[in-house]
């Protein structure tokens, strides 16, 4: 009878053994949600210095962690910056990355981002975590390239670069709204849609931590608030718009940001759950970049620096502001460090992991960024420190960000040496990228 009750006894610990294993509460890792506006310029929150509305709920979020100040994108435009994001590379070191961005042509239709590549979101998968991606792909068309091969587990979002927030369709006339491989067709105004997907994924019961990349699509064009009509068939998405149209639009946002974060409070994630904000490059017509020159598709600052913040309850302290310099991969490499994710050997990343700043607010180490582009305009930059080589159709500049970070005084005539060691460090850069693709003057769009 005795030897009988040990065997139950042991049969039950073992039981709870397992079972406890499968519970949530086991893996302490912290979810993850990584938001990205499209298209969204420095100033265009209320507390980076919009002035004609206000960003309440982004401005909170704000506050309730670390803002970043030099925060910059790995590009000036969609497709690339979301390739660094997801390789933890300059978007050069990948043949989809010199697209910029990817268009419907004959040339980018069969193009994307390979599977066979480790990605933010395979590594993550394979080190335990539940993966969605709600919003923008634009990392490929065919499905061949599409997120589930990529380590997502779930998909809702669109496959090009933008999408008609009232019907959903291209600027084609076609459907690009796809739910996991499933193209499909949803009454809604497409940043409510992605957010819906989104909340309802939080709410559901996880085994294990999850990360989700909220892609937004807005306020990229075509420039609609909630209750327009759709776009006629004839008419071109970047025409149109107005300043009160692109402010529902943000405001629109905001407010769906803020559903998210409900939904993470209600659910019981506040302090189990990361939460990182920024852009996926510089604004465009009705956006604001603050003092700096330049918008979308610029290497100026205002094509490539962006808002950028991080709130993670118990870890980073509130109403921080830091000056550190970083740049999409850093995102990338500091995801996969919070996450604790295993990482072979044999891969580099282009970025660092920010962890330790985050923790400690330490210093601002002094950090070298690449860029350039080559299809709609030729230009390549590099930032070594507080300095900045430029080269534009304009000509060749030097700035002192620290001290001109309007890139008003160019130093080139009065800092030969500087602008010479510089701009070497530009080019020894570059030869280890792939060579650019130069957009073919009668490419079909």
């Amino acid at each position: 009878m005795k030897t009988y009750f040990y065997r139950v006894l042991l049969l039950s610990v073992l039981c709870c053994l397992v079972n406890c294993s499968n519970t949530p509460s086991q893996d302490k890792r912290p979810n993850i949600i990584f938001i990205t506006a499209d298209d969204f310029g420095y100033a265009d929150l209320s507390s980076y210095g919009r002035k004609d509305y206000q960003t309440p709920v982004l401005d909170a979020f704000i506050k309730e962690g670390l803002k970043f100040t030099q925060a910059y994108a790995a590009a000036p435009v969609c497709t690339p910056s979301r390739v660094a994001l997801m390789t933890g590379k300059y978007p050069a070191r990948n043949e989809v990355g010199l697209m910029e961005p990817l268009r419907m042509t004959s040339h980018d239709i069969n193009m994307g981002l390979s599977p066979e590549i480790p990605t933010l979101s395979s590594i993550l998968k394979e080190s335990g975590y539940e993966t969605a991606l709600y919003g923008k792909w634009h990392l490929g068309f065919r499905q061949e390239f599409f997120p589930d091969k990529h380590g997502f587990d779930h998909f809702f979002g669109i496959t090009a670069g933008a999408a008609d927030y009232i019907d959903h369709k291209d600027f084609k006339n076609q459907h690009i709204l796809y739910e996991d491989n499933k193209q499909v067709e949803k009454k809604g105004y497409l940043t409510d849609l992605i957010t819906d997907y989104t909340i309802d994924f939080i709410k559901k019961e996880h085994a294990k931590p999850f990360f989700i990349s909220l892609q937004y699509t807005a306020p990229h064009w075509p420039w609609q608030a909630p209750g327009d009509d759709a776009y006629p068939d004839t008419a071109g998405f970047p025409s149109g718009g107005s300043p009160e149209t692109y402010a529902k639009m943000v405001i629109n946002m905001d407010t769906n940001i803020g559903r998210v974060l409900n939904a993470v409070k209600e659910a019981g994630l506040y302090e189990s759950t990361v939460i990182i904000f920024t852009s996926d490059n510089g604004g465009e017509r009705y956006s604001d970049m603050g003092p700096f020159k330049g918008s979308k598709i610029d290497l100026w600052e205002g094509g490539i620096r962006v808002p950028a913040a991080i709130r993670w309850p118990g870890v980073i302290k509130q109403n921080q502001e830091s000056n550190q310099p970083v740049i999409t991969m850093d995102w990338t490499v500091t995801i996969l460090d919070i996450a604790g994710a295993r990482i072979t050997d044999n891969l580099s990343f282009d970025g660092i992991s920010l962890l330790s700043h985050l923790k400690e607010n330490s210093p601002v180490i002094s950090r070298n960024f690449y860029w350039r582009t080559s299809n709609v305009q030729r230009a390549d930059a590099y930032r070594s420190g507080d300095w900045k080589y430029l080269k534009t159709d304009g000509g060749e500049f030097l700035f002192n960000l620290s001290e001109d970070p309007y890139e008003s005084n160019n130093l080139k005539e009065k800092e030969p040496e500087k602008f010479r060691q510089i701009k070497e460090e530009f080019l020894n850069m570059d030869k280890q990228m792939l060579e650019p693709y130069i957009l073919p003057k009668h490419e079909d769009n």
